[in-house]
């Protein structure tokens, strides 16, 4: 009889209830709580990925040497200053050329006065040049230096022209996404990110140029990043 009703208290005891409830649930609210947080970190980190090219862009399309006498130059240190300035609004936490790679091509419209050492035909779309900086190994989606661009630049249906003496800056970033929690919960992802702009000022189109035969050249075939300081 003892037996019995002790065994009929026990099942008629609630007091252990919420202790078990919760035990239970505990590990289905931390993991939604986790992927909440990690959904939450990689929406903010395509937002930047995505400021941080039409940063580079707009920037793009304005740099040069400011002359009353000539069309404005653009020089090899004007590119590195503005692939710089780009990681520093990246942030520390971004590190954009450590897990990322920026990739800065001119379409142009060729004619012979502005391209003379390029053999195209005139009125063809071509990307002049590219500049490239980060040690992610990826290449642009669109186009390569001195590549033929009959249909402009950017996604299909989407592609962007430039006009006569008009160059248009198209900037491509690539980021391997950093996991905040762990990679489960998103997985292994390249965010990309494209922007362009039209150039703001009369440029020289012959080339980029060097205002010192040291300045380093952020070449499309090295992947590499900014030398810590």
């Amino acid at each position: 009889m003892t037996g019995r009703r002790s065994l009929r208290r026990l099942l008629a005891d609630r007091s252990g209830v919420a202790m078990v409830e919760f035990a239970l649930g505990a590990p289905f609210l931390l993991v939604a709580g986790l992927w909440g947080i990690e959904t939450a970190n990689f929406a903010v980190t395509n937002m930047k990925i995505g400021q941080l090219a039409v940063h580079i862009a707009d920037n793009g399309s304005r740099i040069g040497d400011t002359s009353t006498l000539q069309n404005r130059r653009i020089f090899e240190e004007d590119v590195n200053d503005l692939l710089l300035g780009a990681n520093i609004q990246g942030g520390p936490s971004l590190d954009l050329y450590e897990h990322g790679r920026v990739v800065m091509t001119s379409v142009e419209v060729w004619d012979q006065s502005n391209h003379k050492s390029q053999a195209k035909s005139d009125g063809v779309q071509f990307a002049h040049w590219q500049r490239c900086k980060g040690v992610l190994v990826h290449g642009s989606d669109y186009a390569n230096e001195n590549q033929a661009l009959p249909d402009g630049i950017g996604p299909v249906g989407e592609e962007v022209e430039a006009s006569v003496d008009t160059p248009v800056i198209f900037v491509e970033v690539f980021y391997e996404y950093q996991p905040l929690v762990s990679s489960l919960f998103i997985g292994n992802t390249i965010i990309k990110s494209h922007a362009a702009f039209a150039v703001r000022d009369d440029r020289d189109l012959e080339d980029v140029f060097k205002r010192n035969s040291s300045t380093p050249i952020a070449d499309c075939k090295n992947f590499d990043t900014f030398p810590a300081t």
